[in-house]
């Protein structure tokens, strides 16, 4: 599968310009990196983007991240290796995601309140969309799984919750 169109900053500048927003904002959230990095393996799971996949999960494990809780990430209900905390949120993330009847139930949103005030609950529905909309951008043209190069984000001087591809 050839690339559609390449995610070229210097050419649509406005376009993921406006993305990369989202991100600051997140970047400022003082939500836990490697909660959000978890996040963002789970919704690009969800959405079966693979350049994401590959991202997020290299940077994961540049970041400390261990190979067992994201090998397991896919079923994180039944793994023992998650918090509390991580739970609520990737409860909410698969639930902002799929959005199945329409709707967040009731029981995920007081699971997620029980471990975020509303500030960093904004924080978090806003990095489900920017993941989101990451993966639609990824699938729609084609971005090529397996070639980026970990912590090549952070290199070009754009940290965890600033940039996608």
């Amino acid at each position: 599968m050839s690339v559609r169109v390449p995610l070229d900053p210097r050419k649509f500048g406005d376009v993921l310009g406006a993305m990369l927003g989202l991100n600051k904002v997140i970047a400022t959230s003082g939500l836990d990196e490697n909660l959000l990095r978890l996040v963002e393996v789970r919704v690009s799971q969800i959405n079966g983007c693979g350049y994401c996949l590959d991202m997020h999960t290299k940077d994961a494990r540049l970041d400390g991240e261990t190979e067992q809780r994201l090998y397991l990430l896919s079923a994180w209900r039944e793994a023992p290796l998650y918090s509390e905390r991580e739970r609520a949120a990737l409860a909410w993330a698969e639930a902002a995601t799929r959005l199945e009847k329409g709707e967040v139930p009731d029981e995920v949103y007081a699971q997620a309140r029980e471990h975020f005030d509303e500030q960093q609950l904004m924080k978090l529905t806003l990095q489900v969309v920017a993941i989101n909309g990451w993966n639609r951008f990824c699938i729609s043209f084609n971005a090529t799984p397996g070639t980026y190069v970990p912590g090549s984000l952070k290199k070009m001087g754009v940290g965890q919750g600033q940039a996608e591809a």
